[in-house]
């Protein structure tokens, strides 16, 4: 079959997965294999190979998966129970005053999307929120944006969190390279949309808070006791110093026992298991915690950590599919000829598949499965390859609106209308995706 008629089919199969998840309300998962399969038997595949293609692409893909996301969400699900996540925003924002708390907020916000989910950040952030803005009566915007520019940025950028770390699986990328680019293009992603952007929407759009909202988020605050900010500042970083530690010493030392035993404790497997097991001590044991509800915090915790799982597994399902029809080789062959920046290709399918669908996830684990043939196929570098999962990270997070999750969260947490959504939320979600690809695509001029 020809190049041309394997991309078409492709088209044809994304249209497809489009259809199933906006239209029939399909679960991503089912929707991701359903594709999958349409893409395979269309190009010609062999139907008992197509089987066992599936069985590859997806055991390959959570042979690491499972292990970091099943970790992430018991140390999220530990961190959100103890209210580490409120000593943090509320420390933060003590130090830096009421006249630099929007920036306190955007550095909390990504600190505690790091290891929890970002719905769950939200909701248990949001009482911080109104408490500000009843203390200086003004918009609940001029503090919302903030700190949900640090989450998104996070979330969409920093790895353990389930796009990054799907992205990174997918595409083969060290984690210690996606957490530095992450952190250099969100950094100041999260610096526009957030303080600065913030300002300007809470000026602009009056939010009040809602009394029924204010008097539980006084109540909460005066009943909980809270952790020690440092404590949690290091159980939240101890994860990220051993991974960055793992690639650093990657690169610099020399082949023994100390470069082994820095890769073994920097690995993410290990790196949150010492996390997890620092925060169940610290967070659970030492703070009165039973040992049957501490197994009942983490059992709770892998329930949403499912659904995560298999969707990114499906989508190592795509990805092989691609890979096993000769449709990676086909689009490589068409990107080369192209003259397209792998970067900007990479920003450009994440953001369509994000605008159509709505989910960030899914449009970067669908991103990163077209790209990832293609990626095979030029031998690049880790920075390189980083870069491009950026990029991607950057086109799954613009344009958030009514067919995305986050996007209704947000406008029911904040008791807004849908044009008011719009004017903050989706302009916020567009500057962080639109800022953190220009820096990544000038990046992308100094790697190859």
């Amino acid at each position: 079959m020809s190049g041309t008629w394997l991309i078409v089919i492709t088209i044809i199969g994304i249209a497809i997965l489009l259809y199933l998840i906006m239209r029939s309300k399909m679960q991503a998962f089912l929707a991701l294999l359903l594709a999958s399969i349409f893409i395979g038997l269309f190009t010609g595949m062999d139907p008992l190979n197509l089987l066992e293609t599936i069985e590859k692409g997806m055991g390959g893909t959570l042979g690491f998966i499972a292990v970091v996301v099943g970790l992430g969400a018991m140390f999220g699900e530990i961190l959100r129970i103890s209210g580490g996540a409120e000593r943090l925003a509320f420390t933060l924002v003590d130090t830096f005053g009421e006249k630099r708390a929007v920036w306190a907020l955007g550095l909390t916000g990504f600190l505690v999307a790091i290891p929890v989910f970002l719905d769950v950040a939200i909701v248990i952030l949001i009482p911080i929120i109104h408490s500000l803005a009843m203390r200086t009566n003004r918009s609940v915007l001029y503090y919302a944006i903030p700190l949900l520019a640090g989450l998104a940025v996070a979330h969409s950028f920093i790895p353990p969190t389930p796009g990054p770390i799907a992205v990174a699986s997918v595409l083969g990328v060290d984690l210690g390279w996606m957490m530095l680019f992450g952190v250099i293009a969100g950094l100041p992603a999260m610096i526009v949309a957030g303080p600065i952007f913030g300002r300007y929407i809470g000026n602009k759009v009056y939010v009040p808070v809602p009394d029924h909202i204010a008097e539980a988020a006084k109540q909460e605050a005066a009943d909980k006791q809270l952790p020690h900010f440092g404590l949690i500042c290091l159980i939240i970083l101890s994860p990220l110093a051993l991974i960055l530690l793992n690639t650093a010493g990657g690169q610099v030392l020399k082949d023994g026992s100390l470069k082994t035993a820095l890769m073994f404790i920097g690995h993410p497997f290990v790196a949150l298991i010492i996390a997890t097991l620092l925060a169940m001590y610290f967070l659970g044991k030492r703070r009165g915690v039973s040992k049957e509800h501490m197994q009942t915090i983490t059992t709770k915790a892998l329930e949403p950590a499912g659904i995560v799982i298999l969707i990114t597994g499906a989508g190592g399902v795509f990805k092989e599919i691609l890979i096993q029809s000769g449709v990676g080789e086909a689009m490589g062959n068409l990107m080369a000829n192209s003259g397209f920046p792998l970067v900007l290709l990479a920003f450009l399918i994440a953001t369509f598949v994000r605008v159509a669908q709505g989910s960030a996830t899914v449009a970067m684990i669908t991103a990163a499965g077209l790209v990832s043939p293609i990626v095979e196929m030029a031998a690049l570098s880790q920075p390189s390859l980083a870069l491009i999962a950026i990029a991607i990270a950057c086109g799954a997070t613009v344009l958030s609106h009514v067919n995305d999750s986050g996007f209704w969260l947000v406008n029911q947490l904040l008791d807004m209308s849908e044009k008011d959504t719009l004017k903050s939320w989706t302009v916020m979600e567009t500057i962080i995706g639109l800022t953190g690809f220009v820096i990544v695509f000038a990046l992308s001029f100094f790697f190859s």
